[in-house]
Formats: structure tokens, sequence, C-alpha cells
């Protein structure tokens, strides 16, 4: 399987599962790192992420791997966000304070608790089918209503047109983003079975030559 991936090691994240599961596809050659110089190297970026969203822009930052991740976003290099890391393409987060992202997708993060019904339990913890809003490349071996496993408290607002794919929770919330060569998912494909898997195979698979480059102003659908 072509393209050299490199899942970035900020101090924050599951790194080794996302390494695992792409071997498990057949992706050679997969890196875990923290060297900035490595970004630039690769074909594809990896953004993980677990915990609250200060602590990991501000460890993105503090270890200069913030920069790079934006330079080689917006030279339209396939950047995929996973969890937190999703949240942290975005221009804000409100978890605990004010809280500046990467901003390479429009949009902010807020709790969950403003939007789904009081009485389900937060943190949403659990498999939850896709409902897909437009096509994008991430879902090309996947179908509509397969389901995959989230942990999350806080979601994703953003204009519709970078939401490619929402989940139930009492209410529609934001599951998969895509901005160009910028694509997020809210749930863990890693910890997802085969739907997982075939999701990191299509990112595997994305042409980073025919990618739209983040300083146009691309829409998802």
């Amino acid at each position: 399987m072509a393209g050299r991936i490199v899942v970035v090691d900020y101090g924050v994240g599951n790194l080794f599962s996302l390494q695992s599961s792409f071997a498990a596809i057949g992706a050679e050659g997969v890196k875990v790192t923290s060297d900035p110089g490595e970004l630039r190297a690769a074909e594809r970026i990896v953004l993980p992420g677990v915990g609250a969203f200060g602590d990991a822009a501000k460890k993105l930052r503090s270890s200069g791997l913030a920069a790079p991740l934006i330079e080689e976003a917006r030279r339209g290099k396939p950047i995929l966000g996973v969890c937190l890391g999703m949240q942290l393409l975005f221009e804000r987060s409100f978890e605990y304070g004010t809280h500046e992202g990467l901003g390479l997708i429009p949009g902010e993060i807020r709790p969950i608790a403003e939007v789904i019904p009081a009485g389900l339990k937060i943190p949403h913890i659990g498999w939850n089918a896709l409902k897909f809003h437009c096509s994008s490349p991430l879902f090309d071996h996947i179908k509509e209503g397969d389901c995959v496993y989230f942990v999350h408290s806080y979601s994703a607002f953003c204009p519709g047109e970078f939401v490619t794919a929402t989940t139930e929770y009492g209410a529609d919330l934001t599951a998969a983003v895509q901005r160009g060569n910028v694509y997020g998912c809210q749930f863990h494909p890693e910890k997802s079975g085969a739907v997982g898997l075939n999701i990191l195979r299509a990112f595997c698979e994305l042409d980073a030559a025919k990618s739209s480059a983040m300083e146009e102003p691309v829409k998802a659908c």
C-alpha cells in the first residue's frame, strides 16, 4: 500500500493502536514521530488525540509540530485528525475555557450537553451508526449505517458544507468532516473493527496530487 504515513506524537494520543491498525491493512513504514522534519517528508499525516483540548493544543504548539502541520495541510497533503485530533483542526474550543485550535476547518468545539436531551450519559461512549451528508473518499469502502466507536463529551459545530457524516445521540452530532485535503473523524477508526480499518484503508489510498490545497476555499461537498 503506497504512501509514507506519520502519526504525530505530541504527548497526547492513541499512537500505537493507530500504528497497529495501519499495519493490519498492510500499510508499510508507518512511523510515530515528534520530528517536524518527518511531517514534511511524509505523504500523509495522522493527528491523534485523547484528553482535554487546551492541554493538547498547548503541547502541539510547544513541541514545534503545529506550524509544520498547518504548512503541510496548506500544501495539499492529506491530513487525518482522530477524536481530539479532529477537534484540534477547528478554530477554537470552549472546553474548560476558550482555546485556539489550528484553524484548518471553520467552526468550534462545544459540549454535547448543549444539544442532547437531559439524562443521556456524558461522555457519549459506544457504537453508533454513521449518517452520510455527502460523498467523501474516506467512505469509499464503507456504507451508510455502518457503526463506529465514539468516546467524547464535546462535538464540532461548523458550517454544514464541511460535515461529511453525523451520528445520532439524542441529537445529530458531527461524526466526520472534510475541507479539501483535511479530514477528521470524531470516532476512533482504530477501535471500530473492520469498518474503521476500511476508513484507514481509504485514507491510505488518497491521491495527494489530486487534493485541493487549503488556501483554496474548498467545500467538502
